[in-house]
């Protein structure tokens, strides 16, 4: 039983794909309490209109999110996440890096960072 059409697929066409894989292998569908029977006509209507109306109610918190986080960037209030290394700790380790005595992972236990940090900071200084 699922409880909400929305929560089985993310678009009527795979909604209507699963429900008729579903059917073929003989599984009732539940949706919210009541049983649709995709073979009969109204079963069908009201399992693609309840299909189109869950694509509705998505697309809209996806154009909401996207409205909101535009707002927030144009605020300034949507920064993205903190780098793990200052500025100064980033130069420290690209004059590390330069001189060639140090290892890739050494640097990175050094800094206390992952590999791919060092090398992200190395591929942005050059």
């Amino acid at each position: 039983m699922v409880t909400k059409l929305d929560r089985l697929a993310r678009s009527l066409r795979d909604a209507t794909d699963i429900a008729d894989e579903l059917t073929r292998k003989g599984v009732a569908l539940h949706f919210g309490g009541a049983v649709y029977d995709p073979t009969d006509p109204v079963g069908r209507l009201l399992f693609n209109v309840l299909g189109m109306v869950a694509e509705f109610e998505a697309d809209l918190i996806r154009a909401r999110t996207r409205e909101g986080m535009a707002i927030a960037k144009a605020a300034g209030k949507l920064r993205g996440r903190k780098p793990k290394l200052t500025s100064s700790q980033e130069k420290h380790l690209l004059q590390l890096h330069d001189t060639g005595e140090h290892a890739t992972s050494e640097i990175a236990e050094l800094f206390g960072v992952a590999r791919s940090t060092v090398y992200r900071a190395i591929q942005r200084a050059g």
